[in-house]
């Protein structure tokens, strides 16, 4: 099967694009593509680059690429629209319908003033960030005052990742527990964590997934072992429903699904809108 050029261009990040891109992509699992993600296109000039560069793919492939753009410039948009191209134009399938029901025209001078504007978001991004790394692993559980969320699990449950990314995407505090063996063993909280029930949520696995992940890390010994892969994920499903603790499995979800059912199962409050 030939592999389909696909391109993500955008004149800012081009995470927007990427998002939307992705998860259209998915509803399509037979289908081979190549990816390539040009961002910061934001001059005819750099455009006009762009065009060639997907020309050689046509050129490379017997397949005609597809373009997912997300740009401002009607100027730049018509060049990519009169190309021999399969064009997924975001701003104009939305932009249209907006403009008319607004009864005023897009401004992409409040685009740019807002990417100005984002200076205090950054901010909160790191430090959120630097919370994470901080308290991730229990490392500093005196900071859990700080917390907006912790999260307990077993290890490679998804909780430094999920955390991180709860940071960089919503400016949440988040912090992380591991559970031990004794913590297990004794299907209670340790007390560096009750007086902090409220913000506790729970991740769990299931045990051949976590099996297969401890594997690829560290594959011998007990770590890794069936009997203990076992034991931890059904002695933390315990302590998470003994103890009251809201929980969630990673077992098939990615960190944006883990995120996104935190906020609606927890009712957490974004410091950012990313």
């Amino acid at each position: 099967m030939s592999t389909r050029p696909v391109f993500y261009i955008s004149d800012h990040t081009g995470i927007t694009v990427e998002t939307l891109g992705n998860s259209l992509l998915k509803l399509y699992p037979s289908v081979k593509t190549n990816i390539i993600t040009l961002p910061f296109i934001d001059s005819y000039e750099k455009a006009v680059d762009v065009t060639e560069i997907i020309n050689d793919a046509c050129l490379q492939s017997s397949l005609k690429p597809i373009v997912f753009m997300s740009i401002i410039s009607p100027q730049i948009r018509e060049l990519f629209h009169e190309k021999d191209f399969i064009v997924l134009d975001l701003f104009k399938a939305f932009l249209s319908p907006l403009t008319e029901a607004f009864e005023v025209p897009p401004s992409p001078e409040a685009v740019r003033a807002n990417i100005e504007a984002n200076s205090d978001e950054y901010e909160t991004r790191m430090d959120a960030t630097n919370f994470a790394l901080n308290a991730d692993d229990g490392v500093t559980v005196k900071n859990y005052d700080n917390a907006d969320i912790i999260l307990l699990g077993v290890s490679r449950t998804g909780k430094t990742p999920t955390c991180l990314f709860l940071a960089l995407r919503y400016g949440i505090y988040a912090a992380n527990y591991p559970l031990t063996e004794e913590d297990l063993e004794e299907s209670s909280l340790p007390k560096s964590l009750l007086k902090h029930r409220d913000k506790l949520y729970g991740l769990c696995i299931n045990p051949d997934r976590l099996r297969s992940i401890r594997i690829a890390r560290r594959g011998e010994g007990k770590y890794a072992s069936q009997q203990q892969v076992n034991f931890e994920c059904r002695s933390a499903l315990t302590l998470f429903q003994r103890n009251h603790i809201p929980y969630g499995d990673t077992t098939l979800s990615s960190i944006e699904e883990v995120a996104s059912r935190i906020f609606s199962e927890t009712g957490l409050k974004r410091r950012i809108n990313f």
